[in-house]
């Protein structure tokens, strides 16, 4: 029958002390990366920063940090969108809910619901708008995001508003949809760059948020356009 030394249980809690140390210190470093990466993606360009400039600007000696710790450019950009839009999408999911529950939400209640927890990150220390403006001008939309787990109620916003407007054509209302996620990053990107450089926007930014959702609304409705021709 096999013994076990007293300086055995020792050893093994010291032991899981240490990798609890190196998994926080791990963490730790890949959020100073992320915020970096963010900050420097938003300034440059996306395709303009090299990762070892993202390595440097979190701090990070060892010039392949980035690598170790994401792998590629792409899986940073991914790691951002994941990282950002969880945090507002754990305000987006309860106005999505209340919605649900609600016996008859405007077009403009769907609208808000998407606008407004994007809105959250017009902070000091926040460079995720300007990022994602510039990356939808980069890549000319979202499409390289498939997969990215970071808003999945926008999902059920958008179906949510077909049941709103069903004169409108899902075709028509789809590219409508796009085009109002995609003026209001731009937007709010433009509302937050206003604050940075102490320049005064037309009004403070709640009016003008309030003022831009009332405008994407009436054109989610707006009747559609007769085709050309015969």
């Amino acid at each position: 029958m096999s013994q076990t030394s007293p300086a055995e249980p020792a050893r093994r809690s010291r032991s899981a002390t240490s990798g609890a140390r190196k998994n926080s210190r791990g963490e730790t470093t890949r959020q100073l990366i992320l915020t970096a990466a963010e900050r420097l993606f938003a300034e440059r360009g996306i395709s303009a920063v090299p990762l070892r400039d993202i390595g440097l600007a979190a701090g990070q000696r060892n010039h392949t940090a980035v690598r170790y710790h994401f792998g590629e450019r792409d899986e940073v950009v991914r790691a951002i969108m994941e990282f950002r839009g969880a945090q507002s999408e754990a305000i987006r999911i309860g106005m999505v809910a209340d919605l649900s529950l609600a016996g008859s939400p405007a077009i403009r209640d769907v609208v808000s619901a998407f606008v407004r927890p994007l809105a959250i990150h017009i902070q000091p220390d926040n460079h995720y708008l300007a990022f994602l403006s510039l990356y939808i001008t980069e890549e000319g939309g979202y499409e390289g995001l498939a997969g990215v787990n970071a808003g999945a109620s926008v999902v059920t916003l958008r179906a949510l508003l077909g049941r709103l407007v069903p004169q409108i054509p899902a075709a028509v209302l789809d590219e409508r949809w796009w085009l109002t996620l995609t003026s209001a990053v731009h937007a709010l990107a433009r509302y937050h760059s206003a604050q940075r450089k102490h320049t005064k926007p037309p009004g403070t930014v709640d009016p003008l948020i309030d003022d831009m959702v009332a405008y994407l609304s009436a054109g989610l409705s707006a009747p559609v356009s007769a085709p050309d021709g015969p």
